[in-house]
């Protein structure tokens, strides 16, 4: 990783960020991030977010950073729980975050949020369609997917549609949004 990973913007502009040796995690880049956000910046203020395959929980403290009321962090990997908790403790987020120990797949269906955004090991292709079609159960307003370019989703996964894809070089996040409507976003 070159350079301090850092918050983009919000509240906590421009403050460092821990993160984690090794190829445990692979965190997303500032400029994906930028990006995301970007998109986010109508929806983002006063939601509820949930970063799942957290890694060092810089996409959830970002959402928190630029205004979500809440965040999850859902992780598995020992490591990255302990940078996820050094971070949100160095910014005085704990009362605004919960972080969520365990295998996402199990931890997933017991939290709610507005806004998900799953970021699974890019080696584990099947989490993707699993994570996918366990949100489509009960699904929130919109999921972002980031993946691999070369990873090929389907553009719907019961009631969630992929409205949108954005590519940025290896990467792409891909939006999908319920189709069901009633009345809450």
């Amino acid at each position: 990783m070159r350079g301090a990973m850092r918050v983009i913007a919000g509240e906590f502009r421009s403050r460092r960020l821990k993160s984690i040796p090794g190829a445990a995690t692979r965190p997303t880049s500032g400029r994906l991030r930028e990006t995301l956000f970007d998109i986010l910046a109508p929806r983002i203020a006063g939601a509820t977010f949930l970063d799942a395959y957290a890694g060092t929980g810089a996409v959830g403290i970002e959402a928190l950073s630029r205004g979500a009321a809440h965040a999850f962090f859902l992780e598995r990997n020992r490591a990255a729980l302990e940078a996820i908790r050094e971070n949100l403790a160095s910014l005085g987020l704990e009362r605004r975050s919960t972080v969520v120990p365990g295998p996402v797949l199990l931890t997933l269906p017991r939290h709610r949020a507005a806004i998900v955004f799953l970021d699974p090991p890019y080696d584990l292709e099947r989490e993707y369609t699993a994570a996918l079609e366990t949100l489509a159960e009960t699904p929130p307003g919109l999921v972002i997917v980031q993946h691999s370019i070369r990873l090929e989703l389907a553009p719907a996964y019961g009631a969630l549609a992929r409205t949108r894809t954005v590519r940025q070089s290896d990467n792409a996040l891909s939006f999908f949004e319920s189709q069901l409507r009633c009345g809450d976003a």
